[in-house]
């Protein structure tokens, strides 16, 4: 899968995409990206990208040319185009899992006070936000997207982990424990040294629905469809 994104600041990308599990996924070939400087796309010898909004307020608003002729470059047109902002439906498991499906998504780095409307409604099939705040950086915002999809990719994870994952089956992940078993006066739950696999599942059931109760109640009722 590759992901092709485009950024006012490109570096703070290729860090990501060259560290850590991702760095290993590009190794094996499972993962490929490029990262577009739109300031190269600028007509100016300033490399302008930004202007003042239309109808007056405060911030400035990244301009359509360059953005537009860099996502012309990259042939966004005929991808899967995906912009994070506050102002997009929420980013979710269910639509991560969507997005792995993809050959290659683009992605738009947001800056400032947002993006020239236009160019929204001529290239993007997809405003998602990575929750209720923020950025002053969209580069954090699409490196979280893409943290999120290129995992549930084949070869990146085991399958084995990815299905004791939060919100896997509808509910938050149950606690996890490792060695030493006392720490601080606080024991491991001997139900997880006892080696009775079934009781242990039932166990992490248990403590899912309890988390699950107190950190997302707004869960529970699709949980119990499962």
């Amino acid at each position: 899968m590759k992901f092709t994104v485009l950024s006012l600041f490109p570096e703070i990308l290729e860090a990501y995409f060259t560290s850590s599990i991702m760095a290993k996924a590009v190794e094996k070939g499972v993962v490929s990206y490029a990262n577009i400087n739109i300031r190269d796309f600028a007509a100016d010898r300033h490399r302008t990208c930004d202007d003042a909004p239309y109808g007056g307020g405060a911030g400035m608003v990244l301009k359509p040319e360059p953005l537009a002729a860099a996502l012309d470059s990259v042939g966004a047109g005929c991808l899967r185009t995906v912009c994070p902002t506050p102002s997009g439906r929420l980013f979710t498991q269910a639509y991560a899992r969507e997005l792995s499906a993809e050959r290659e998504v683009v992605l738009i780095c947001g800056r400032y006070e947002g993006i020239d409307q236009r160019v929204l409604d001529l290239y993007v099939n997809d405003e998602v936000s990575v929750g209720d705040y923020v950025l002053s950086s969209g580069e954090i915002a699409a490196m979280l997207v893409i943290d999120a999809v290129y995992r549930l990719l084949d070869g990146v994870i085991t399958k084995e982990s990815l299905e004791e994952e939060s919100f896997c089956g509808g509910l938050l992940e149950y606690p996890q424990y490792t060695r030493p078993e006392v720490f601080r006066g606080l024991r491991v739950p001997d139900i997880l040294l006892s080696g009775h696999h079934a009781n242990i599942r039932q166990w992490r059931r248990e403590q899912s629905i309890l988390k699950t109760k107190k950190n997302r109640p707004e869960l529970l009722g699709a949980a119990d469809k499962i």
